[in-house]
């Protein structure tokens, strides 16, 4: 009668531990095929096969073969349950996980402590944030989100259970071990972050792990090396250390870690660690908390469990406090014996046996080992690191960067053609990719010292200082302080500079500074990595906004939640295709014809960039500066851009001139330049000559007049400057000045066409920085960059680019055997142009995709760029307007427009509102407002023969343009 009372008590026993309402291990739909296949296996199970079940063992992927053959001993000898990897690579890891799935009878359960995804052991650039970044983060759903992605990264590895999320609440700033790993120390925020981790992470059918329980977070000694002590009450520990776990469990949490911690107030038994401990397992997690879920311990290998001998004795001590799977025996077929040994002699009975192994088994059901199929090892690579996880790396980083302090509204920073920027770099990694961010918006200088006194005489003509920390971001452990010397240097620049300091370290970095009174700005970008650089130099400067909040308290200064939210001011952002609605896939076929165009002959080299509702998608460089030269072609390359000087140099200044309500699309050239009152051209509108219908010849050959049996005459040239040949033409080649007043003169009394009609011609350009030099009273060439360039950061837009840049950063144009005998380079290759000194209307201008891409985007937001209104949305509506579409002409108002037939400038895919042009020298800059879409395309395809027309008859430009167009996905 007892012994059947028993019987039926332990079967309630086991029907309550695995209750289909409770059991976070249990499949509801599947109850019941889930419950015979695990009394299928237990049944079939001998005692020693169940207790193997118990152990997971770790291995490195890298470890070498006798480490990998001692691991599938113990699957075929002692039978154990499952595996841990740790450092190597997935391909070696899926290889190994396939061997030892294969020689094991009951399909083994793989963890990972994979915290912040599987690509960071790629090294990839887009790894996703530590947890102390996510808890910057407002947004909760975007941690659920990168749990989620986390989770299908695990599983495509054949990993069923992450050790994650970290729940401690970090609340100590020495802690050695947690740190980064924690989302913060406020336990609302970090319940929240760990819950949406979770919950993503489950939602991919793996099991979730919260650690490290009781809580880790306040401690200042690392557990891999002694016992840590949490000296707290247990009303504290209530309060706080077990918030987190509570609220999980309540959410379906799958499993738990116990820490290899010593709790003084949990468990009175001196130095018992709680992994260890029946009141801290069984007592609190299991009954104070109700948790019916696997728990696992921490590493057992671990150091200052004195109460031991020997290794099999922790396991077993382990065991019988309550926990079910043993993590990182260190004698496993020593720890099997004493726990085989201790079911025979009873000390463990059948009913606490068969509780650990079956939910080992129900987990194993729920992550589909029922149905075991090897890892898939085809684009294993590319599946763990794909292009939405960079785009989703990017919003992670781009909601978690904080802004803690911003005197007089420093950021961001607005009005750069008021400023000088210095950029330094402080710490011990690289800082390159930040600056090289940083010069996308500005002409920063990197100042480097190796004195304070050098820094301070180096920085006295600076407006801002940008100071950059930067720390390893190899892992979370590593070194984030500043040095003794770094802190004297920081206080002394701060205290002479206006300075923003940008720490690409661990928060509590700023702990080691006494006093921030002095610094005018500080960013927390939290970690090193190039995505949080490149996201943090566009904060900077207004492209993005600021959106975290400290999720750490730094002192008086920076309380806990610290956080300026700081406004765009609309300047291009940079970012990956996906999150702006592009196919990263397709948009390589760009490469392709690019590629293609190079080995046709079409063109030396290129640059080429797309960018999508303000951000820059696609910026790419091909080839080399010449077909024979080892000069490879860089982004900050400035090429001759030839005819687009119309819609960069030209047009915003007319704009402005209309803005400002000093010309109007109807004023006449004789309202504008008097000479023209008794011309021909008289009553030439503005409206007309720009849309080119304005009866004008197509171009002068000026050059022709100035030759003399083919060669320069001396009547026009010297070889050398002086008083009255001062207009460089070329290397070597100066001209007289005064023939440029023949040239206006030329243009003045030429010709017109006789019959009304569409004809593109260059001369209404000329006429245009004739008016421009009077109204404004300044050189065409200052005038642009004095009112578009430099407030727009156009750094790398310039006429006569070798008065600021060597000709290693400017590609040739062109072999001219007819005019000037030389190759042009550095020179504007338009001979009309670079008979004006360089500098005119309709050519002259050098510049780069990005700068380009600036003005464009400008024409975009109409008018609107970087913090500045440079004219009226209504001024970029009347400009963009094809006034004589119904007599054939396709032209807007100095925009070329889509063809209004068969052949045209574009694709045929852009909408009728889009706008742009394209120069002679092989360069196209276009936009799309319906799909705001910015696309350049820069070469020199005239180099070395500017009779090389197979660009533009292969139309590769239209096709690369069609290209972009296909890779819309939404």
């Amino acid at each position: 009668m007892k012994k059947n009372l028993l019987g039926c008590l332990l079967f309630l026993l086991s029907v309550s531990a695995f209750s289909q309402e409770t059991n976070p291990l249990v499949v509801r739909k599947d109850y019941q095929n889930q419950k015979k296949w695990v009394d299928s296996i237990y049944e079939s199970l001998s005692l020693e096969e169940k207790v193997g079940q118990l152990f997971m063992a770790d291995l490195f992927s890298s470890d070498p073969p006798e480490k990998i053959e001692k691991i599938k001993g113990y699957i075929t000898n002692n039978y154990i349950g499952g595996v841990i990897f740790s450092k190597g690579g997935p391909l070696r890891q899926a290889k190994i996980n396939n061997d030892f799935q294969a020689a094991s009878k009951v399909p083994l359960m793989i963890g990972m402590d994979a915290e912040w995804g599987l690509a960071m052991r790629l090294d990839s650039t887009y790894a996703f944030p530590w947890n102390m970044t996510l808890g910057a983060i407002k947004d909760n759903k975007i941690v659920e989100k990168i749990g989620k992605r986390i989770g299908e990264q695990s599983k495509r590895l054949g990993v069923h259970i992450n050790f994650a999320p970290v729940v401690d609440i970090n609340t100590n700033p020495k802690n050695p071990i947690i740190g980064n790993r924690s989302f913060g120390e406020d336990r609302e925020n970090v319940t929240e972050k760990a819950l949406a981790f979770m919950k993503g992470m489950q939602s991919a059918g793996v099991l979730g792990s919260a650690k490290h329980f009781p809580g880790h977070g306040d401690t200042e000694s690392d557990s891999h090396k002694t016992l840590p002590t949490v000296d707290f009450t247990k009303s504290r520990l209530d309060t706080i250390e077990l918030y987190p776990y509570k609220r999980l469990i309540k959410g379906g949490l799958n499993s738990v870690m116990v820490a290899h911690l010593n709790v003084p107030s949990l468990e009175e038994q001196f130095n018992l660690p709680s992994s260890l401990s029946k009141k801290v397992v069984t007592d609190i997690l299991k009954g104070e908390l109700g948790f019916n879920g696997l728990i696992f311990t921490d590493a057992l290998n671990m150091k200052g469990a004195s109460n031991f001998k020997s290794p099999g004795e922790i396991d077993l001590a382990a065991f019988l406090a309550g926990n079910d799977v043993l993590l990182i025996s260190e004698n496993i077929p020593k720890a099997a014996q004493l726990i085989i040994n201790a079911y025979r002699e009873g000390v463990i009975t059948e009913a606490r046996l068969s509780t650990s192994v079956k939910k080992i088994l129900y987990a194993k059901y729920k992550v589909g080992l029922n149905n075991y199929k090897p890892v898939d090892t085809a684009f294993l690579i590319d599946d763990l690191n794909t292009v939405n996880d960079d785009a989703l790396s990017e919003e992670a980083f781009d909601n978690a960067l904080t802004v803690i302090k911003n005197d007089r509204a420093i950021l961001p920073i607005k009005d750069l053609q008021k400023k000088k920027i210095a950029y330094i770099n402080f710490g011990d990694d690289s800082g390159e990719t930040f600056l090289a961010e940083l010069r996308k918006y500005g002409a920063i200088d990197w100042v480097k010292e190796n004195s304070l006194d050098g820094y301070v005489q180096a920085l006295k003509e600076y407006n801002y200082v940008i100071v950059g920390f930067h720390k390893s971001n190899e892992n979370p452990w590593k070194p984030f302080s500043f040095s003794e010397n770094e802190l004297v240097w920081l206080y002394e620049i701060a205290r002479t500079n206006t300075v923003i300091l940008d720490v690409f370290a661990r928060p509590y970095a700023m702990l080691d500074l006494k006093t921030t009174a002095n610094f005018e700005g500080v960013v927390m970008s939290y970690q090193n990595s190039e995505i949080s650089q490149k996201l943090s130099a566009q904060l900077i400067f207004g492209a993005r906004e600021a959106k975290g909040i400290l999720p750490v308290s730094l002192g008086r200064d920076f309380p806990l939640h610290t956080s300026f939210q700081t406004k765009s001011l609309r300047r291009l952002q940079y970012g990956t295709p996906e999150s702006v609605g592009m196919n990263s896939h397709k948009l390589n076929k760009i490469d392709t014809l690019a590629m293609m165009g190079i080995k046709d002959g079409m063109f030396p080299g290129a640059q080429i960039l797309v960018a999508r509702k303000g951000k820059v998608i696609y910026n790419k460089t091909f080839g080399h500066h010449e077909y024979k030269n080892s000069i490879p072609v860089a982004d900050t390359n400035v090429y001759d851009v030839a005819s687009l000087t119309k819609i960069l140099a030209s047009l915003p200044l007319v704009m402005e001139l209309v803005d400002k309500d000093r010309l109007d699309l109807n004023t006449k050239l004789s309202e504008m330049l008097p000479e023209y009152k008794t011309s021909n051209k008289a009553k030439i509108t503005l409206k007309d000559m720009l849309s080119h219908y304005a009866r004008f010849p197509a171009w002068i050959p000026f050059y022709t007049k100035t030759l003399e049996k083919g060669s320069l005459s001396p009547k026009y040239y010297s070889d050398i400057p002086g008083k009255d040949f001062n207009v460089q033409v070329a290397e070597n080649i100066y001209m007289r000045r005064d023939y440029q007043d023949s040239i206006y003169k030329i243009i003045r009394d030429s010709d017109l066409n006789s019959k009304l009609e569409y004809k593109y011609s260059d001369l209404p350009y000329y006429i245009l920085k004739q008016y421009f030099e009077r109204e404004f009273q300044k050189p065409m060439e200052i005038v642009v960059q004095e009112n578009i360039y430099e407030s727009l950061g156009a750094n790398y837009t310039t006429y006569q680019p070798l008065e600021k840049f060597s000709k290693d950063n400017i590609p040739p144009t062109e072999v001219d055997n007819i005019f000037r005998k030389q190759k042009v380079h550095g020179y504007v290759h338009d001979q009309g142009a670079a008979m004006m000194g360089g500098v005119s209307g309709h050519a002259g201008l050098f510049s780069n995709s990005n700068d380009i891409a600036k003005i464009m985007q400008m024409y975009l937001w109409k008018g609107f760029y970087g913090g500045k209104r440079y004219f009226k949305p209504e001024v970029m509506d009347d400009f963009n307007k094809c006034y004589f579409c119904g007599k054939g002409v396709r032209r807007g108002v100095g925009f070329d427009k889509p063809q209004l037939g068969t052949s045209g400038p574009t694709c045929g895919c852009v909408s009728m509102e889009s706008f742009g042009h394209s120069g002679f020298t092989g360069t196209l800059a276009w936009a799309d407002p319906e799909e705001e879409i910015v696309y350049v395309f820069l070469s020199n395809r005239t180099f070395p023969d500017a009779e090389n027309r197979k660009l533009i008859r292969s139309d590769l430009r239209s096709e690369i343009q069609q290209a972009i167009y296909d890779a819309i996905d939404y």
